[in-house]
């Protein structure tokens, strides 16, 4: 492995970044670290996953490119060597393959790609879907497809994206109502003790 050398990592970080976003992949980078960003990718078309759009959160470390990236999923999968909680990726699928020849492209052309295509039961992030595989393959091939269409394809993010939508405005209008409330409810008290007072004389 070769030593590692600050400038020529940063070098290297701000090139492989350059390649990435001129090339088709929708990138979008984290203002607060540039070195952290999301990268939409497409299902391979002969997959199970055909038909989803992903979404990768990317981190690349200070030791990069001597150091593979990290890779999680955003979009719920459901995957034997993917944690479905966290998206996380099997380290191993990455590492072993890993050099500093490689670059993001590659991660995206080639690792991921055979990733979902070529799923590794016997070193799991998800025991439930690496269990699954290998005792029942046409039920593992239909939660796959299920989760895909939940979850991966434009119309359901679209739907998602709208229901947060409507819950973070109900949620507004839920402590307007509240706070409505609160002031009529104060308001009713005050004029109910103005009212006693003025009883009194």
């Amino acid at each position: 492995m070769q030593s590692y050398n600050p400038a020529v990592s940063h070098k290297r970080k701000e090139r492989d970044i350059a390649k990435l976003m001129m090339s088709n992949y929708h990138v979008e980078q984290c203002p607060q670290n540039p070195y952290n960003f999301k990268v939409n990718i497409n299902g391979p078309s002969d997959s199970l996953y055909a038909g989803g759009v992903y979404t990768i959160n990317v981190l690349l470390p200070e030791q990069y490119p001597y150091k593979s990236p990290s890779i999680g999923f955003l979009t719920k999968i459901f995957h034997p060597n993917i944690d479905e909680a966290s998206g996380s990726v099997c380290l191993d699928v990455i590492n072993q393959a890993w050099s500093p020849m490689y670059d993001l492209m590659n991660v995206f052309e080639v690792f991921l790609p055979q990733l979902l295509n070529y799923p590794n039961p016997s070193d799991p992030l998800n025991p439930d879907a690496a269990s699954l595989l290998i005792r029942d393959k046409p039920r593992y091939e239909k939660k796959v497809k299920d989760m895909v269409l939940k979850y991966a394809t434009k119309h359901n993010q679209e739907v998602q994206n709208i229901e947060i939508i409507k819950e973070s405005k109900q949620d507004d209008e839920d402590n307007v109502s509240l706070i409505s409330l609160d002031n009529v409810s104060q308001l009713s008290e005050h004029s109910y003790g103005h009212a006693e007072i003025q009883s009194l004389f």
